[in-house]
């Protein structure tokens, strides 16, 4: 995984990972889930994808959307 950058120092995600449809977001209790296009949308992991890339945004982004913060397909 690659490590989430958090440029503002605020976020709950230490980590991230994703291919062409899917995301994975580590959080900083160790929990990861994986979220799928097939179950959030498309658009959703393309939002995902550019955030996490970016450092800043990704947590709130996932918090403010009931799509996603539900959506996820697994967990570990």
């Amino acid at each position: 995984m690659k490590v989430y950058r958090d440029i503002n120092g605020d976020s709950g995600i230490s980590a991230y990972n994703y291919g062409d449809d899917w995301i994975g977001v580590q959080f900083k209790d160790g929990k990861t889930y994986e979220y799928r296009a097939s179950k959030i949308g498309q658009a959703h992991i393309t939002a995902m994808k550019a955030l996490a890339d970016a450092g800043n945004g990704l947590n709130s982004y996932i918090m403010r959307n009931p799509t996603v913060k539900s959506g996820w397909s697994s967990k570990c």
